[in-house]
């Protein structure tokens, strides 16, 4: 009997399907073996040797998974093909006692281990064929990135409980994400925006209805730049030279311009174009695109539908490529199908060429076929991922491109030049399937020398508009160019620092960091320099990297981290003051008269009674609103804004969440209007019925 073991559940019941009588298959759940939650588990003077211990819940699954493999010949290690699934195969092997079994129990099993991109029965099957032994250099790695992550975590936290509030914590690369979104606030903050004018004219042929619009472009031959016409006297100045001049075609550009299809998915463009298209957080991303992994019953049984979600390569095996042109060719024709296949180059650091792109494991399972056996959202991101692969490997959509300049002398001798430019659609290739945004605009038919006759001069007075806020796909883009993190850490990154509160979402989705957040990063940025740059983060994953492929020891790579950030630690823990101390206010506790005092907590700022422990009184601090902002009418202290279910629906609720839980289907500002409205009525009503005196 051969025992597979996997992660997941899903997972298990999808690979049984493609086995036969001689295989159990069974999960793991995910890790059985980790580090202890209550010490830091790493013993630095023990060349860093990690304490591992099997928690509680997982105590039951390795005792089952025991008697298992006692029964079994062959233990099969199936889990995920990255760095963490090869850290879970290890920890089993370790956990399992498969590598060194107890005396007087008969010789262990034999230990192999498989991988494969995608779970299909061709998949497994090639998998089972070709078992390797555990890649421990991607154990090591893993172990690295472990213990590093442990030791800034358990280090750096009680410093900050220390010196601002308890229940602070600081991560190794969240840090550096909460830096990126602090600095961007302040560049917002510090920004000034300048007034500056353009200006269009609206033109037309003589004796031709059709008109078109050109951008004033140039002044006596000299480029316009976007903050040249500052004010609104200089652009009235233009307008009335425009107004008096003839405006005559010198040169007209025809081209034809193509538009290149994207590359298939990797897990941070997955993350960026679900965060576009679809509203997802990376979390919700990899949650859904892990559920198409593991498989779903399609009709025909659980089936996995997309490759691997964690990978930076956009390689496509042969396979793949010829199976997704067979089918453009039987959905489209042979013009939507490329004669040779189109190959990409992964240009991410540290990317795993081996690894495949995120792509439909089987191009043939078209989005609408299985739409009735999938959730909505499941639905939503399988087409995304199957309509991107199948347009990479799509023609170029190619426009019919128009650049028109047109000269005007003003009667004061200026000369200014005006530019208009159009596109029309030859053939959409790609965009058949791939939607993106492009605007057609057709101008008309005009020759050189010919004048034109002028509708109008509209000036357009504009403002520079500040830096904005980073949304998920906008940071994990940054994330991802510089090096930072790799496809397995952007949507936890992103979610802990949302879950610690140093980061909240604003009402058009962007990330805004709260005053906790600002507070913690400003402290991290003066004391601790190093584990919030950019560049020596990026190094340290390089050096992750070098470990993964055997070229480093993982040892030597935490000990010159470690020595030199223990003894900073020790020496901030002297130096540094406590930061945000009480502030006096002058309210009065409801409930024993003392002054309030503001104090600070993991979620900021709250009042709280000076009489501590004596009386426990304690509230948030009620924000000052704008516009038509409100309090949450559960807590107070958050602000009612309008959110969306998984489904799409809008609803609203309270800014804290999942502080505070309120969540209602009417606008509460609305209804407090209406009950305001009715009151007034009421009130006017009543003064009618008043006798007059």
């Amino acid at each position: 009997m051969k025992l597979v073991i996997v992660e997941s559940p899903t997972k298990a019941k999808t690979i049984s399907r493609f086995l036969g009588k001689g295989f159990i298959v069974d999960s793991s759940y995910g890790h059985i073996r980790d580090l202890p939650k209550t010490v830091l588990g790493i013993d630095p003077e023990n060349n860093f040797e990690p304490k591992y211990i099997i928690p509680i819940k997982a105590k039951k699954i390795v005792t089952q998974l025991k008697k298992e493999a006692e029964k079994a010949n062959t233990v099969i290690l199936a889990t995920d093909e990255d760095r963490e699934g090869e850290a879970i195969a290890w920890h089993l092997m370790k956990a399992l006692g498969l590598d060194a079994p107890k005396e007087g129990k008969k010789k262990a099993p034999k230990i192999e281990r498989i991988v494969f991109h995608e779970i299909t029965k061709k998949a497994i099957e090639e998998a089972l064929q070709s078992p390797r032994a555990i890649d421990i250099p991607l154990v090591d790695a893993q172990q690295a990135r472990r213990i590093l992550d442990r030791i800034v975590g358990y280090k750096l936290s009680p410093f900050l409980w220390k010196k601002v509030a308890r229940g602070l914590s600081a991560g190794r690369v969240q840090s550096v994400a909460l830096r990126l979104i602090a600095e961007r606030e302040r560049e917002i903050e510090a920004f000034i925006k300048q007034e500056y004018w353009t200006i269009d004219a609206i033109l037309g042929k003589e004796h031709v209805g059709k008109e078109f619009t050109a951008h004033l472009s140039k002044i006596n031959g000299k480029t316009v730049q976007k903050l040249d016409i500052g004010t609104e006297p200089q652009a009235m100045e233009i307008k009335t030279d425009l107004d008096s001049a003839s405006f005559i075609i010198e040169s007209v550009e025809k081209k034809a311009t193509i538009k290149n299809p994207y590359p298939p998915f990797t897990t941070s463009t997955l993350q960026q174009e679900a965060s576009r298209k679809l509203g997802f957080s990376a979390k919700q991303t990899m949650m859904i695109a892990q559920q198409l992994y593991e498989g779903i019953d399609v009709g025909d049984g659980h089936q996995g539908l997309i490759t691997y979600m964690r990978t930076d390569s956009v390689n496509l095996s042969e396979e793949a490529l010829q199976s997704g042109k067979e089918v453009l060719t039987e959905l489209f024709g042979k013009q939507y199908a490329l004669p040779q296949p189109r190959r990409f180059k992964t240009k991410s650091k540290g990317a795993q060429e081996a690894h495949e792109a995120v792509r439909p494991a089987d191009p043939r399972r078209h989005p609408e076929i299985i739409k009735q056996y999938l959730e909505r959202n499941q639905f939503r991101l399988y087409d995304l991922i199957w309509r991107r692969f199948m347009a990479s490997q799509m023609p170029e959509a190619v426009f019919d491109s128009t650049s028109i300049d047109i000269g005007a002398k003003a009667e004061n001798g200026t000369a200014y030049g005006l530019r208009a430019t159009g596109q029309i659609m030859k053939f959409d290739g790609f965009l058949k399937v791939y939607t993106t945004k492009t605007e057609e605009v057709e101008l008309p038919d005009v020759k050189n020398g010919e004048t034109l006759k002028k509708i109008s001069i509209d000036p357009v007075q504009h403002f520079t508009e500040p830096p904005p806020r980073y949304t998920e796909a906008s940071l994990i883009k940054l994330l991802e160019e510089n090096g930072i993190g790799r496809p397995s850490t952007y949507a936890p990154t992103i979610a802990t620092i949302q879950e610690r509160r140093y980061v909240i979402k604003d009402d058009k989705r962007r990330l805004q960091p709260t005053e906790i957040g600002i507070i913690v990063n400003d402290i991290l940025v003066k004391h601790f320099p190093e584990i919030v740059d950019i560049g020596f983060t990026a190094t340290m994953e390089e050096s992750l990297d070098e470990i993964a492929e055997g070229k480093k020891e993982w040892q030597p790579v935490i000990r010159e981290f470690y020595g030199p950030f223990i003894k900073n630690l020790e020496i901030k823990m002297g130096e540094v003051k406590k930061t945000n101390p009480d502030e006096a206010t002058d309210e009065k506790c409801e409930k024993c008269g003392r002054p309030m005092i503001i104090k600070f907590g993991r979620f900021g700022k709250f009042l709280a009674c000076s009489g501590f422990p004596e009386c426990k009184n304690a509230k948030p601090i009620k924000k000052e609103l704008t516009g038509n902002e409100m309090h949450c009418p559960k807590c107070v202290e958050g602000i009612v804004i309008t959110r969306r279910t998984k489904r799409g629906k809008i609803f609203w609720g309270c800014s804290r969440y999942p502080t505070c839980d309120f969540a209602s289907w009417t606008n509460p500002a609305l209804k407090k209007e209406e009950e305001a409205k009715t009151e007034k009525l009421v009130i006017e009503a009543e003064k009618e019925e008043e006798p007059a005196l």
